[in-house]
Formats: C-alpha cells, sequence, structure tokens
C-alpha cells in the first residue's frame, strides 16, 4: 500500500511559478514510477508529467513540456513538480499517482496508476 499526500498548491498570477509535492508513505517508494495529473473542472483527468523510479528518465505532456519539471527524491519518499510560467490554463486539481510499471508510453495512461492522492488545487487568474 502506498499512500500519498500533495501539497504546494495555490493561487498565482500567469506567468508565476509554483512547486508541487508529494509525500509518500511506504517502504517502497522508490521502485514505483510516479506521475502528475490535473483535472479542470468539466473536463477530463490528464497526464501532465511522469518520472521513473531511478529518477533518470521523464516524460512530460506537450502543453506542460519546457515549463514543468518533475523531480524526486527516493530518499525523503517524494515527488515534486516545479511549475514555471503559469498560464490560466493550468488552472486545475493536480493529483500525483504511483504505478508498478514504466515505460514512456504507459507512464501517459491514468490506468497504469494504482495509487492516488486526493489533489491540491491550483488557480492561475490572467
Amino acid at each position: 500500500q502506498v499512500q500519498l499526500v500533495e501539497s504546494g498548491g495555490g493561487l498565482v498570477q500567469a506567468g508565476g511559478s509554483l512547486r508541487l509535492s508529494c509525500a509518500a508513505s511506504g517502504r517502497t517508494f522508490s521502485s514505483y514510477t510516479m506521475g502528475w495529473f490535473r483535472q479542470a473542472p468539466g473536463k477530463e483527468r490528464e497526464f501532465v508529467a511522469a518520472i521513473r523510479w531511478s529518477g533518470e528518465d521523464a516524460v512530460y505532456a506537450d502543453s506542460v513540456k519546457g515549463r514543468f519539471t518533475i523531480s524526486r527524491d527516493n530518499a525523503k519518499n517524494t515527488v515534486y513538480m516545479q511549475m514555471n510560467s503559469l498560464k490560466p490554463e493550468d488552472t486545475a486539481v493536480y493529483c500525483c499517482a504511483a504505478a508498478i510499471y514504466w515505460s514512456r508510453v504507459t507512464a501517459q495512461s491514468r490506468n497504469e496508476y494504482r495509487y492516488w492522492g486526493q489533489g491540491t488545487q491550483v488557480t492561475v487568474s490572467s
């Protein structure tokens, strides 16, 4: 079992930055692929970014590439997402999730993730 708790969301002006954190319980955190997804009102949950268990590979949605950076610290059981140059269309509830397997393709599918956090709200004003 893995329990995930997100933090770091908030209200920011367009062009600003936020850093999200996701703290995980469980001794096997370092073996999981970790991903970030987001869901805006009235829209489906969409993939944002994911990182391999070792931290040596990551994949991003085209909409955030070059602006967001995912990272992890396995010693602290925590995954991060640095979000820069935020836009109003980035407004959503951001959730982290854990998956057993890694590939650059499957990591983008929400169906691959076994454990989910409750999410943290990010609001970007124009």
